[in-house]
């Protein structure tokens, strides 16, 4: 059920895109919540984010941080290929949720579907 809002959330329509944004992104695309944490023994918060799809098949995904950074990653294929942290980055999918964790202690979930090309 968590999954199905997930992806809900992200396939906001263009109205809601063009009245809401995250610090840093256009709001111009798909604008929701996904789960995230930031700090060690953080619980996973609902976290402002964007997912940006780009005609090439690459696509964005900024999440506003509970710490109050906006953290970009960046997909080739649906799969994340680095973020703007320079921590280390990876990744697992389990189902149909993508969790993203970047060192020491980013956890981000997204709908793998989501993040794929379209």
């Amino acid at each position: 059920m968590r999954v199905l809002a997930l992806a809900l959330t992200l396939a906001a329509t263009q109205v809601a895109a063009q009245s809401a944004t995250v610090s840093g992104t256009d709001g111009q695309n798909a604008l929701g919540t996904v789960p995230c944490a930031a700090l060690a023994d953080q619980p996973i918060a609902d976290c402002p984010a964007e997912l940006r799809h780009k005609a090439d098949g690459e696509a964005t995904l900024a999440v506003q941080l509970p710490t109050g950074e906006v953290r970009r990653i960046y997909f080739e294929n649906g799969e994340p290929t680095s973020s703007s942290s320079t921590s280390p980055m990876n990744h697992e999918v389990s189902g149909t949720v993508m969790m993203i964790f970047i060192d020491p202690n980013e956890v981000i979930e997204v709908p793998a579907e989501a993040v794929k090309p379209q």
